[in-house]
C-alpha cells in the first residue's frame, strides 16, 4: 500500500469512517498535502462509499478548499475602486505577464499564488499588495515586480531565519 493511501486510511480511521465527517476529513487531507490531490479524493471516495462528484461538490463549494497546490507565498492585490483607479489593473496585468501566472493561479515554479481581490480595506494606501500578510502600499507595476522577484524560495528561508 502506498504512503498516500495510508494517509487517507489514517484520516478515515480517525473519524471512524463516518461519512458525516467528510469536511473534517478533507480539511485534514488539505492540511497534510497543502491542497486536495485528485488521487487522494478518489481514494477518499472509495473508502467512504461517497460519490466522487459529492466530494468535488464540497471542495468547490467551500472557498477554503484548494484543488491545486498553492505557491510558497500568497500575493494578494487589491482591485477595489480606489486601488483600481490608482493603477491596480496595470499592476495585475504586469504581474501576470512577467511571472506567467493567471489571476487566482500559481506561478510555474510555485513561488507564489496570485490572488486579486475586491478589497483589502486599506484605501488610503492604494494601490495595495499584501504578501504573506504584510501590506505594501502605494505600489506601482515596477515596485510590485521588484518585490515579487525578491521573494525567497523555501530553500532560502532557513538561511534567512538563521540570520534573523
Amino acid at each position: 500500500m502506498s504512503e498516500k493511501n495510508e494517509q487517507i486510511d489514517e484520516i478515515v480511521a480517525r473519524y471512524e469512517e463516518d461519512e458525516g465527517m467528510l469536511i473534517p476529513m478533507m480539511q485534514d487531507l488539505q492540511a497534510a498535502c497543502g491542497y486536495l490531490p485528485p488521487d487522494q479524493l478518489r481514494r477518499l471516495s472509495d473508502r467512504l462509499g461517497v460519490p466522487l462528484a459529492r466530494i468535488y461538490g464540497v471542495a468547490t463549494f467551500y472557498a477554503s478548499f484548494r484543488l491545486a497546490p498553492r505557491g510558497e507565498h500568497e500575493v494578494t492585490l487589491c482591485m477595489g475602486t480606489v486601488c483600481h483607479l490608482k493603477g491596480a489593473g496595470d499592476i495585475a496585468e504586469t504581474i501576470c505577464r512577467e511571472f506567467q501566472v493567471e489571476a487566482g493561479g500559481t506561478t510555474p515554479d510555485r513561488l507564489f499564488t496570485f490572488l486579486p481581490v475586491n478589497c483589502v480595506g486599506a484605501c488610503a494606501l492604494a494601490p495595495v499588495m499584501v504578501v504573506d500578510g504584510v501590506y505594501h502600499d502605494h505600489m506601482t507595476s515596477q515596485s510590485a515586480v521588484e518585490l515579487l522577484r525578491n521573494l525567497p524560495a523555501k530553500a532560502d528561508a532557513p538561511e534567512k531565519e538563521a540570520r534573523a
